[in-house]
């Protein structure tokens, strides 16, 4: 079931996932035109420009690049999957570069998003799914993210975030009270090659991931195999020692390179440093995948 709405070509994004401050972002809506990602949104001439910016501070606001509606992807059960525009990170096997400037999404406001969800509760209800706000990175527009998921826990819909954990600071406790599940994308395990992959620290992510698990958060770990670059057997063993002292980890999701993204890369005129990187055998794959499993966790 997969019903989308976009402003360019909808695909899954890897979360690439500024603090979310949105003063310096740009981002602006042209003059007298009706924005939204396939809703009524708003229009130059109904706000200013200083009014936008405050509505985007308080959360009323936010920059969005697509919504599609699929099942078992990103959580279970039918999701509402929003796609929101920024990222701090520059991962190089980014598969939606188009989502890392927040200005390059379209403004949209909670209330308006929040009656789109509410048209799909009885579908959530009976999948047992939700909503996912992903990106980009949702923790780049943190009162924005909180205003949705306070809306959608008031409407008893299950409510799950995929990020990078590199904002994590920027999520309230009182934001992660509305919070079910935490799709933790962990993009290498020693620090060297985390900021090669994502240009960023890792230690932030750490620390999200501890502070998840020590308020009982429901965590699923995503983790990309990239030959050469992240596939390595002390890499990957890293992350498995890190991700199992976190007792909510329910799920290990290892996710092989491919290379569906590289037409964005060019056709937006980015360099791309991993044209010629083939996607790992199902050999790597399934070692990688051990390697979780040893420590008991549950891999898919």
């Amino acid at each position: 079931m997969t019903e989308t709405i976009s402003l360019g070509m909808p695909t899954v994004v890897d979360n690439c996932a500024s603090n979310g401050v949105v003063g310096d972002t740009g981002f602006e809506a042209p003059e007298n035109r009706t924005k939204g990602a396939g809703l009524s949104g708003v229009t130059e001439a109904e706000v200013t420009r200083a009014e936008r910016i405050e509505q985007m501070r308080t959360g009323e606001l936010g920059s969005v690049h697509s919504w599609e509606l699929v099942t078992s992807v990103d959580g279970p059960g039918t999701r509402m999957t929003v796609f929101m525009a920024g990222c701090p990170l520059r991962c190089l096997y980014c598969h939606n570069p188009d989502t890392m400037k927040m200005k390059d999404g379209e403004p949209v406001t909670a209330d308006e998003l929040l009656k789109k969800i509410k048209r799909y509760r009885s579908v959530f209800k009976s999948t047992h799914g939700g909503i996912t706000l992903s990106g980009g990175e949702v923790l780049m527009q943190p009162k924005f993210a909180a205003r949705l998921l306070r809306g959608a826990k008031a409407m008893d819909i299950h409510t799950c975030i995929d990020t990078s954990g590199f904002l994590g600071a920027s999520c309230t406790d009182e934001m992660l009270e509305n919070i079910d599940l935490v799709l933790l994308d962990v993009k290498s395990g020693d620090e060297e090659t985390y900021k090669k992959v994502t240009g960023r620290s890792l230690q932030p992510t750490l620390e999200f991931g501890k502070r998840l698990a020590d308020a009982g958060k429901e965590i699923w770990i995503r983790f990309v195999v990239v030959p050469g670059l992240t596939d390595s057997v002390e890499n990957v063993e890293n992350i498995v020692n890190y991700v199992s002292q976190w007792p909510t980890v329910s799920r290990v999701e290892v996710l092989p390179f491919h290379q569906m993204g590289r037409d964005k890369w060019a056709n937006l005129g980015m360099k791309y440093e991993l044209d010629d990187v083939e996607p790992p055998s199902k050999e790597v794959v399934e070692r990688v995948r051990d390697q979780f499993r040893a420590k008991g966790l549950d891999v898919y």
